[in-house]
């Protein structure tokens, strides 16, 4: 289904219409409220993008600003994940019908082209890829210097993602050598990072989990599977797409026989119900995927038994949701356990709840049937008592399938009139809102937000993506290995990456013991421009993943110039605006010779140590 070139006049109209009278807005029916705040989150989305959004003044040209809130939560930042959900919603938006977004996506895509190769915390693009596994960057495209939870390996794969669907716009429309010469670049960097990074341990797309992330593992597989066809099609290589089945392997893991757990590899005192588990669904959604996809599809009968597990669980977890019954949509949060900002609902996922529905009925009237099995048989009790263990065929529009189709999409939109419920007159959406008042709370207008929305709208109203391939997908192995494959960087400098290189670098890992109170971190700083010239503003942050009380490990790999000298130290920084602290020692190391392995420090901390603020 697309939308004729009139949407665009729809959009502004309906977005006029809404801020002009936003009163209106949650006093419509559900379908015009759909409609109308469809446009305003359109426009919220667009208004957080560089260089003509009117919200964040100072971005970058294509570079999408997560909020532009700077203050409790500074979320001035451009987020590798969040913009390439972001762009991947607008680039269906642009094939729907919405051609006035085409200079935004070619504005994220010299963007992006540039940003793989800026040297960051993660490491630098050359000679291994390590740079893009980092998740954020100042909203002008230079690195973000401070401690965070990298690398996050969701980042490449989404943005190949939203890369490739735009590409296959470009070869259905006799654009090949457009694809092939300019973007085709950019996706074979980031499909050469999954490929060769994707059986290690990253962070979730919370940022707090070191470990493997359900959400990450499944848009890794898909975007490899997509990456291998777009590159059949253009006739190029795809480094790293052979692990695919693996990846598939690897996803089965995360089935606890009751729900889809979240984060694995990783003991961080939860449950694993998450809303990482119906994100990844929808993001993985494919309307031509048989429910029995080892993909986990929305319709598949381990993804319908976790969306029970997850709701109920919501459902007696915030004062808001007090006295909604089963089979009522709820407010929907990250996890039980949260205690972030409060640990409260989040706009995003209480709305992809409502989309991971629609997703599963749209792909059961296109298979024209259901299964109902044990797994999933107390998904349908709540919504169609009536149900039992069978497959239901299409038949009459009274026929119990259709019966059920409509018990789910009503379900469906109960999610739906909980967000309308909960959003400001005017239609802005933040990050979350109370879990017991329902008022927006944390970072405003937040871009996912508004992304989320447009993408449950679009699945409400029947527009669904073009299919990524899952019937053609390669089966997952009957055992799983931890393979992988060396990727293989290259600035993507036809689409307007700076032509960098890099002289022969051996991976050198800094570890030091340095015992630290919550809120402190350690950075090594050094002589070489690697290591920030002996300027603390471009040293490198320490990751803590590995600290223990027995072992107060702090790390970090970096690639460093073979053969060359170095001088380094640790300094630590403290909270309440505190002065760093350095070590009292200068320490020297000499990088092994081109070609050699790496190299590992076992330092100790050595000089005096911080005390907390209290701020």
């Amino acid at each position: 289904m697309h939308f004729s070139r009139s949407f665009v006049g729809l959009v502004s109209l309906l977005f006029t219409k809404a801020l002009a009278a936003p009163s209106d807005l949650r006093s419509r029916d559900l379908t015009s409220f759909v409609a109308a705040e469809r446009a305003i989150a359109l426009q919220g989305a667009l208004n957080n993008i560089g260089p003509n959004g009117s919200e964040v003044p100072g971005a970058g040209s294509g570079f999408v600003v997560a909020s532009p809130s700077k203050v409790n939560p500074d979320y001035f930042y451009t987020w590798t994940r969040d913009s390439a959900l972001t762009l991947k919603m607008l680039i269906d938006e642009f094939i729907f019908g919405n051609t006035a977004l085409l200079p935004t996506i070619w504005d994220y895509i010299h963007a992006q082209a540039t940003l793989q190769t800026v040297s960051n915390p993660s490491g630098t693009f050359l000679p291994e890829g390590l740079g893009l596994g980092e998740p954020k960057f100042q909203v002008d495209g230079t690195r973000f210097n401070g401690a965070w939870g990298r690398p996050q390996r969701d980042g490449p794969a989404l943005r190949a993602i939203a890369l490739m669907t735009f590409s296959n716009w470009l070869l259905n429309n006799g654009q090949k050598s457009t694809a092939k010469t300019i973007i085709w670049p950019i996706i074979s960097n980031d499909l050469s990072y999954v490929g060769q990074y994707w059986n290690q341990t990253g962070f979730d797309l919370w940022e707090e989990t070191l470990g493997s992330s359900f959400f990450t593992i499944q848009n890794q597989h898909r975007s490899l599977v997509e990456g291998a066809q777009l590159a059949h099609d253009l006739g190029v290589t795809c480094t790293g797409c052979d692990q695919a089945p693996e990846v598939l392997c690897f996803l089965q893991s995360f089935w606890n026989g009751e729900w889809i757990v979240a984060n694995i590899n990783v003991d961080n005192g939860r449950t694993g119900v998450d809303g990482n588990s119906i994100l990844g669904s929808i993001a993985v959604f494919d309307i031509d995927a048989y429910c029995d996809s080892p993909t986990i599809q929305p319709c598949n009968s381990q993804a319908l038994a976790n969306f029970k597990v997850l709701i109920d669980t919501f459902r007696a977890t915030y004062e808001i949701n007090d006295g909604i019954p089963e089979g009522q949509g709820v407010a929907v949060g990250r996890y039980p356990e949260d205690v972030y900002q409060g640990g409260n609902p989040w706009y995003l996922i209480t709305t992809a709840a409502a989309e991971f529905l629609y997703d599963a009925v749209a792909q059961w009237e296109a298979r024209h049937n259901l299964i109902v099995d044990e797994t999933s048989l107390a998904f349908f009790k709540d919504i169609y008592p009536a149900v039992t263990v069978r497959q239901y065929n299409s038949g009459n529009a009274n026929s119990p399938f259709f019966q059920i189709m409509d018990a789910v999409t009503a379900y469906a939109d109960s999610f739906v009139a909980i967000a309308e419920k909960y959003i400001p007159a005017n239609g802005s959406l933040a990050e979350q809102f109370n879990r017991d008042t329902g008022v927006p709370l944390s970072a405003y207008d937040l871009t996912w937000s508004y992304a989320a929305f447009v993408t449950m709208s679009q699945r409400r109203a029947g527009q669904y993506p073009a299919s990524w391939g899952t019937r053609n997908a390669a089966a997952p192995p009957a055992t799983c290995a931890g393979t992988s494959t060396q990727g293989v960087y290259a600035p993507a400098t036809a689409a307007g990456a700076p032509n960098v290189t890099s002289t022969c670098q051996v991976n050198v890992v800094f570890n030091v013991n340095a015992t630290t109170y919550y809120g402190e971190n350690i950075y090594v700083v050094g002589n070489t421009s690697d290591l920030g010239a002996w300027q603390i503003s471009n040293s490198l942050p320490l990751g803590a993943g590995g600290y223990t009380s027995e072992r107060p490990l702090w790390s970090v790999s970096a690639y460093l110039n073979a053969g060359e000298s170095v001088d380094y130290k640790y300094v630590r920084q403290e909270d309440c605006n505190q002065p760093y602290i350095y070590e009292t020692v200068n320490r020297t190391l000499t990088v092994p010779a081109c070609g050699s392995a790496g190299i590992t420090t076992n330092d100790a901390w050595e000089g005096p140590v911080g005390t907390s603020g209290d701020c």
